[in-house]
């Protein structure tokens, strides 16, 4: 009988090989955003990169596979706005080396699961709801955007489209927010 942790880990696994065959490498996909909005103005004089951080779930219970779901397509969607000359992952080496830098804290404050059966039954059970904090700070850890956003699926798809349409709405909400100069509002890493 195989136990519960060896089938999380197997689920872990199947999971992130999931999301890199439906998301080929971001990696390219982040060197042609760079390229193409270098010399785009975002609304100050400069435009910031951001690091995503890992999800953090906080007291919830949330399983493994929807921490990395919410992190890959927080990286993916955070590419889309073009809001940012890059999107870094956590523990990239090349963001020591970013001037204009944003970190992007994501914890999970709630957390329903739902069920795709009854929600293909009816439409007023089986919602899956995501509620998150996410921080947007600078080095220093100066908090420049701190919103509450909610994703859910209520009608069709998979319990994971939630963290995709959580992802979207956290975007969404960075890219209406507004964000300072990032020449005058944090001071570089060194200077103090």
């Amino acid at each position: 009988m195989i136990t519960s942790k060896r089938v999380s880990s197997i689920l872990l696994t199947l999971a992130m090989v999931a999301m890199a065959i439906a998301h080929p490498p971001q990696l390219a996909a982040q060197a042609a955003t760079a390229k193409s909005t270098s010399g785009r103005d975002s609304s100050g004089g400069g435009q910031w990169s951001v690091q995503v951080i890992q999800v953090d779930p906080g007291d919830v219970n949330l399983a493994a596979s929807f921490q990395i779901a919410i992190y890959e397509s927080l990286i993916q969607e955070l590419g889309k706005t073009k809001q940012f000359t890059q999107v870094l992952r956590e523990g990239d080496r090349n963001a020591s080396d970013v001037s204009d830098l944003l970190i992007l804290k994501t914890t999970v404050q709630k957390y329903t699961a739902g069920s795709e059966t009854r929600r293909a039954v009816t439409t007023v059970s089986g919602a899956t709801k995501l509620t998150v904090r996410s921080q947007l700070c600078s080095r220093d850890g100066k908090v420049i955007v701190e919103r509450t956003v909610n994703g859910n699926v209520r009608f069709f798809g998979s319990n994971l489209r939630a963290t995709h349409n959580l992802a979207r709405n956290v975007a969404k909400t960075i890219k209406q927010s507004p964000l300072p100069d990032p020449s005058l509002s944090v001071p570089a890493q060194g200077a103090q």
